[in-house]
């Protein structure tokens, strides 16, 4: 039996509790936030490395779009959260059993954690072969639970732990509190007289009256009474307890590996589509994009970005949602427009769009092509750090260059706003420079920029404007279209610097 993993369709792929380092462009791209989102709740399964760990094969996308698609028909969802669940419960009664100081306490804890076990994957078995599964991965992993269950290995813990079990309900004994002297016997079938106590009172019973019954304390830990008439009772079935013994100490690795690897790695696709859920209650769409490197052309209709949306909708607010195509030789998205008009949040989108797409999951938006990138770069204005005696515009050069760098022409780079410190004169001078890099590594890249100008560099740019309300123009529509840049994005943006729009003149004036 061998079965690698539901989340990689290769071996050498495959990554089981490794510590990877979340990707520098998460926390411009707000990627932070999303995978605390996604995994919040589920932090015993450590998923996050799966999240710092894009694929680079159309043929694993595709893999775990399988899964995916999978889960999200019929009831294979909930039942697959219903094996987790179990798994919960068995790991929640072997963590007990460390802090219990008696070993047969221990031993029975431990007896339950594996009938759970037991348990979980047998309705696990059942569920899967009821299923018309259509996913390599899931299918693998049927077959292999399959021969597992019917393996020496299970039957044989399987009817050892049951053996044991009837042994310990066959255990029946008796105990007299007079005082406080304490007596422990075997029951040899007296008679129970609690039905015929409770017919005799029964009549004296009317209306509405204070129970008088005691209700003995329920709590996992043994006092030091229990724990003698324990050690009473283990006398009287000396086999039965020494057999529990054995049990305990020959049983200690009984969860398989592959099992318990599955159980973890779906998680991933659990909290990606719980995930998925509470947004589309909020009227938002997912789909499952076109993947590949063999094009450039690229498209998403009605994306949005996941970070925002996610905060939107627990808000109960609105979220407005947009179109990008590249098609032929396009492949610079230059961004103009007021501030605060959403550019930057589109270009986070177009970055996030394509770094889900790489992880294999369904993203944002009705349809989409996206392209498989090899790295993965932003350039996100930052605070000047007094430590690096860099100035912002040597800082901006710095960082840009060692972008170009490293990049080759199967990367996307996503940049806001650089060169902002500088005249305009200058930020035109070096921004050509930098256009004349990204258009002859022939790169995908979205460019954020209050430079009109390089919306018009060659054809590979194509301009998108963030729109504003034609009768008011301080008002922001946040959607983005595709249209000319209107030259005014410097100028409005001057004039917000400066307070000399209508709104801050008549703020200054009433002040």
């Amino acid at each position: 039996m061998n079965f690698p993993s539901v989340l990689f369709a290769r071996p050498e792929d495959f990554i089981n509790g490794q510590q990877l380092d979340e990707p520098v462009f998460f926390t411009d791209l707000n990627f932070d936030q999303i995978v605390a989102a996604v995994t919040a709740g589920r932090d015993e399964y450590n998923l996050k490395p799966f999240f710092y760990f894009p694929l680079n094969r159309t043929d694993e996308i595709e893999y775990r779009h399988e899964v995916m698609q999978d889960l999200e028909s019929g009831a294979l969802l909930d039942q697959v959260k219903s094996f987790s669940q179990k798994m919960r419960e068995m790991r929640e009664n072997l963590a007990r059993v460390e802090n219990f100081f008696n070993r047969y306490q221990q031993a029975a804890w431990f007896l339950d954690a594996v009938e759970i076990y037991c348990d979980a994957v047998n309705c696990l078995v059942d569920d899967l072969s009821h299923e018309a599964l259509k996913s390599r991965g899931l299918e693998a992993f049927r077959q292999y639970l399959a021969d597992y269950t019917r393996s020496d290995r299970f039957t044989g813990l399987l009817a050892e732990t049951k053996k044991v079990r009837a042994d310990l309900a066959a255990a029946k004994y008796c105990v007299l509190i007079k005082g406080d002297s304490v007596k422990v016997f075997r029951y040899e079938s007296e008679s129970d007289y609690s039905v015929d106590v409770e017919k005799t009172f029964e009549k004296f019973k009317q209306g509405a009256v204070k129970d008088y019954r005691v209700k003995f304390p329920w709590w996992p830990e043994m006092n030091h009474i229990e724990a003698r008439i324990l050690d009473f009772v283990t006398r009287l079935y000396p086999e039965t307890f020494s057999n529990l013994d054995g049990y305990y100490a020959k049983n200690g690795n009984f969860v398989d590996e592959a099992i318990s690897v599955f159980e973890r790695e779906v998680q991933f696709y659990i909290a990606f589509l719980d995930h998925m859920a509470k947004l589309k209650r909020g009227g938002l769409k997912f789909c499952y994009p076109r993947v590949g490197n063999d094009s450039k052309e690229v498209y998403d209709y009605d994306g949005y970005d996941l970070a925002l949306a996610y905060k939107l909708v627990g808000e109960d607010s609105s979220i407005v949602c947009n179109d990008f195509h590249l098609r032929d030789g396009e492949r610079v998205i230059v961004l103009t427009g007021p501030n605060q008009g959403g550019k930057t949040t589109f270009s986070r989108t177009f970055a996030q769009l394509h770094y889900l797409a790489a992880l294999g999951c369904p993203v944002p938006g009705t349809e989409a092509r996206l392209f498989l990138f090899d790295r993965l770069f932003t350039h996100f204005g930052r605070a000047e750090d007094i430590q690096s005696l860099r100035g912002k515009l040597e800082d901006d050069l710095v960082r840009i260059h060692d972008i170009l760098d490293r990049a080759t022409s199967n990367s996307i780079i996503v940049m806001n706003e650089i060169f902002t410190s500088t005249t305009l004169q200058d930020a035109l001078f070096l921004s050509k420079k930098v256009m004349d890099k990204i258009t002859e590594f022939d790169l995908l890249c979205v460019w954020v920029t209050f430079i009109d100008e390089l919306a018009f560099f060659s054809k590979q740019t194509v301009s998108m404007v963030s729109m504003v309300v034609p009768e008011n123009p301080a008002q922001r529509t946040f959607k983005i279209l595709r249209r000319p840049a209107d030259g005014r994005s410097y100028a409005t943006s001057i004039a917000e610097k400066y307070r000399l729009t209508y709104e801050g003149l008549k703020e200054r004036i009433q002040s």
